[in-house]
């Protein structure tokens, strides 16, 4: 069987920017939990608002293969931050099942640092530059 990398990580962009679109639009309507962590950590509130590059515009450039290293770094850097602020308490935690509790966001956080080393591949809509 030939292998088809592009086909891969096309998959891998739509799969990942594509659960992640469900979470940014749940947070269309609010950003009050996010803004109150931040207050909490001694961050300044206008932070939120990175939760929609994070978890909207980054999603949609990553999906479409638009700057799509530049977008999964966001991304990547965006889950790192959710990680830190909203998960550390469940660092090393296991769920009832017995795995982590963070492993959902690792799992979208490292799959965006894997487009981040890879790039979009052939099935994009920009490839010529750096950040694609």
């Amino acid at each position: 069987m030939k292998k088809n990398t592009d086909l891969g990580l096309l998959l891998l962009r739509i799969t990942v920017a594509g659960l992640m679109l469900f979470h940014g639009v749940a947070k269309l309507s609010h950003l009050d939990g996010i803004k109150g962590m931040l207050s909490a950590n001694g961050l300044p509130e206008f932070m939120a608002y990175g939760a929609y590059i994070t978890e909207l515009i980054a999603p949609i450039l990553m999906i479409i293969g638009l700057r799509t290293r530049l977008a999964s770094i966001t991304f990547f850097l965006g889950m790192v931050t959710a990680l830190f602020l909203a998960h550390s308490e469940n660092m090393f935690a296991l769920s009832k099942t017995g795995g982590l509790e963070i492993e959902l966001i690792l799992l979208y956080a490292f799959g965006a640092l894997v487009l981040f080393f890879t790039g979009s591949g052939k099935y994009a809509v920009s490839k010529s530059n750096t950040w694609d």
